[in-house]
């Protein structure tokens, strides 16, 4: 590329407090005076909306059954076998689980037994059926010992170990207004607390009774299914509470969030004077991405993210190649002797450049292609608008610090080809590779931790939850890296660029 650009001025040093701020508007004009630089920025912003309104168009789920939206207003799985009644008034219920067992998918062909350490099993009060009520429970689990669990989200220790027939846990809930206590024990006569949870909105009559859930299990990067079955004895309501006849449902069959039942499982109960055996599949937790797979988050909506970079490395890499090119460069730094300056004054122009058609751009694809995906069905976990705002700065940082490290390689290899080459490998191809569904996940997580790529994590805004198997790799948009750490990964290559580029300037002839 042949560039035409207002010259500095002429040789000599520029005498002065202000020689440096000149040297700043110098290399601000030769910017802003090149129309295929300007261009190249404007287009790297034209990139991200772009992608961001096809992303918008081209997604449909209009007709899909709605996702469940728990109390604090996240989505949610709310699907498991429930044997239940209604039941006013405050009260408790006691049981004891004695067996859970689990089976994987197997193909077509069947089930087999395998292990699901977030099976559950235990007692729930919720205010009612509908998905995404707010409830409380106490469970036992498949690898997790007894869990006390409230609004999807709230999770608390009790005993360790698993369930046996040798060992079994009896397990408690106490209804007190809208307060709920949890107890587990060894033995049913020793009881201690697990926790406690306040619903809001709690009415006078809740559903309470046994609930089983078995959620997909995790490996190679995706999920099969599982179901999971409980052996409960014992089951006793005391206080104001009697019991009447227990019926038994499949909740969430339709949800989104509900994967079904694996080949030859399905959901049941069946009573044997006081035993009760219960199958169920599903899980009761907050929605995380592999488990909502008709939803989107923002990172989906900023795809355009990757073609903007190869936009901007471009741009940064010809803001100083072609100065070698037309042998511009030798005016430029007789004009000041302290070489490593023109360098800085660069990074500071080609930066801010990047930065604010970052910004425009990402500021305004994330409420558009936010709008459009809804507007076609689309779920797009929920962020607030400070997690917008890092999104928008961080990405706007990502290109920003991109486009430096593209002039630093510009100014070592002196020729704009290796300069994109070198770049583009380094910091956009890991983001293509981590977004191979078939990726390791050990391998994903290492392009994320240390190459320049870990900077994407500035679009990360979906939260993984310890008491949720799931695959929280960077393929579903869980980074291994905060996001202004992983933003630290690539400003610690940029500056080691300009390092090496400062070194090599100072010791080669322009």
């Amino acid at each position: 590329m042949t560039a035409t650009m207002t010259p500095l001025g002429p040789p000599g040093h520029m005498p002065g407090r202000d020689s440096f701020l000149q040297l700043l508007h110098a290399e601000w004009t030769k910017f802003r005076t090149v129309r295929s630089w300007v261009h190249g920025m404007v287009v790297a912003a034209l990139l991200v909306v772009a992608v961001a309104l096809l992303a918008g168009f081209s997604s449909d789920q209009k007709g899909a059954s709605p996702v469940p939206i728990g109390p604090g207003g996240e989505p949610v799985a709310d699907t498991y076998y429930f044997v239940h009644q209604p039941l006013a008034g405050d009260g408790s219920v006691t049981v004891s689980v004695s067996a859970l067992s689990s089976s994987l998918s197997d193909g077509l062909t069947g089930l087999r037994p395998g292990a699901v350490p977030w099976a559950k099993a235990g007692l729930i009060i919720r205010e009612s059926t509908r998905q995404g009520a707010p409830y409380a429970a106490v469970m036992a689990t498949g690898s997790h010992g007894v869990r006390m669990q409230d609004d999807y989200v709230n999770d608390r220790a009790g005993l360790p170990d698993a369930v046996s027939a040798g060992s079994p846990r009896w397990l408690r809930l106490a209804r007190s207004a809208d307060t709920i206590t949890g107890y587990d024990s060894t033995d049913g006569r020793k009881w201690t607390e697990v926790g406690t949870a306040k619903l809001v909105g709690l009415g006078s009559t809740a559903q309470v009774g046994l609930f089983v859930a078995s959620p997909p299990t995790v490996g190679g990067g995706g999920t099969a299914g599982s179901v999971s079955t409980a052996t409960f004895q014992d089951l006793r309501v005391h206080g104001g509470w009697t019991a009447g006849n227990w019926a038994g449902e499949q909740m969430g069959a339709h949800s989104p969030t509900f994967s079904g039942y694996p080949a030859h499982g399905s959901g049941s109960f069946s009573r044997s004077g006081d035993r009760y055996t219960v199958t169920g599949a599903g899980d009761i937790a907050p929605a995380v991405r592999d488990t909502l797979p008709t939803g989107g988050h923002l990172r989906d909506i900023l795809t355009g993210t990757f073609a903007a970079l190869i936009a901007v490395i471009v741009v940064g890499a010809l803001f100083i190649t072609t100065e070698y090119q037309n042998s511009m460069v030798r005016t430029t730094l007789a004009a000041d002797p302290r070489r490593s300056r023109m360098l800085v004054a660069k990074s500071i122009v080609v930066g801010a450049v990047a930065f604010v058609a970052g910004l425009v751009g990402t500021a305004a694809a994330i409420p558009i292609g936010t709008r459009l995906a809804s507007a076609h069905g689309v779920y797009i976990f929920p962020t607030s608008s400070s997690t917008q705002l890092r999104v928008a700065l961080g990405t706007a940082a990502l290109l920003a610090t991109t486009a430096i490290t593209g002039m630093a390689c510009g100014a070592i290899f002196r020729q704009g080809a290796g300069a994109v080459t070198t770049v583009t490998v380094a910091v956009v191809l890991p983001y293509v590779l981590t977004a191979i569904p078939f990726m390791p996940a050990g391998a994903a997580d290492w392009l994320a931790k240390v190459t320049p790529g870990a900077a994407f994590a500035v679009q990360q805004t979906l939260v993984p939850y310890h008491q949720v198997a799931s695959n929280y790799t960077p393929y579903y948009g869980y980074y291994p890296l905060q996001p202004w750490v992983g933003f630290a990964v690539l400003a610690g290559y940029a500056v080691a660029a300009l390092a090496v580029a400062a070194v090599l300037l100072n010791r080669r002839d322009a």
